[in-house]
């Protein structure tokens, strides 16, 4: 399942568009290409919505906010709902400034998402809950683990319904969760915590799943999660003596780029309640 939908993506190179943050635009746009879709990125007003029409999904990343780029998600979003596009939402350090929490407000109440990414401290914030983040990053009460996993999933469960997007919070452990379903995802490894961008490149990624199949949105999010989790396996054990997280960015590309679904639909480690 979850590999036909990696493969879909190789197939039919469904075109992107990222409303990314200047940071991590590079590393998504060349995450893309590997996995096989075609990004496009433009933030102006003047031209966004024009670019959403031409492509298949939309992706808005909030890592560096401004008026300029949020009335660009705003258009675009707007377009991609006209054209029953799927949009994601990456609220990226939402809960660091009252700017954030009112671009996501206005995000939400403009157009219809697909699917929202981000970790639990930005997804509580969005719920009007307290929260732990500290800047871009979860704070440590909010992260995930065993003990707290079934508290989590209802929180995530209760967002999904809210919104009607899928809800995806990454961690140690990922969750996908549309209303009732979830996918929890095991895998990874430490050091896609320490390379600036990883989250952001997990969402374009959705974004190009989505595209794919947009009529199975749970899936394809999960599908993306899962490959993410696994190239960072992968990238870590490439890893020679005394290479470290740049090489590990760079290996991290490579294994997606060299993934196959035949390859996912095997080795993914997750389980759905």
């Amino acid at each position: 399942m979850l590999g036909e939908i990696l493969d879909a993506v190789r197939r039919e190179s469904p075109l992107v568009h990222c409303i990314n943050n200047y940071v991590t635009a590079n590393d998504c746009a060349n995450l893309l290409l590997a996995a096989g879709a075609s990004p496009i990125m433009a933030d102006d007003p003047a031209e966004s919505a024009e670019i959403t029409a031409r492509c298949r999904g939309l992706v808005l990343n909030l890592g560096t906010p401004d008026s300029r780029r949020l009335e660009a998600m705003v258009l675009s979003g707007q377009e991609a709902a006209r054209r029953q596009l799927p949009v994601l939402l990456d609220p990226v350090g939402v809960g660091a400034s009252a700017f954030r929490r009112e671009a996501a407000a206005r995000i939400l109440a403009s157009f219809p998402l697909t699917a929202v990414r981000g970790n639990m401290s930005e997804l509580r914030t969005l719920m009007g809950l307290q929260s732990h983040g500290s800047g871009v990053d979860a704070g440590q009460p909010d992260n995930v683990t065993e003990q707290t996993l079934p508290d989590v999933l209802s929180f995530l469960q209760a967002f999904s319904r809210k919104t009607g997007a899928v809800a995806m919070v990454t961690g140690e452990m990922d969750l996908v969760c549309s209303g009732e379903r979830v996918f929890v995802l095991r895998g990874g490894h430490p050091i896609l915590s320490r390379i600036t961008g990883s989250g952001c490149m997990l969402s374009a990624l959705t974004g190009a799943f989505l595209a794919a199949r947009p009529d199975h949105p749970l899936e394809a999010a999960a599908a993306a999660a899962a490959s993410m989790k696994l190239c960072g396996e992968r990238a870590a054990a490439a890893l020679l003596p005394g290479e470290g997280s740049g090489f590990f960015r760079v290996r991290l590309i490579d294994a997606l780029y060299n993934l196959t679904g035949e390859d996912l639909e095997r080795s993914a480690r997750y389980e759905m309640r």
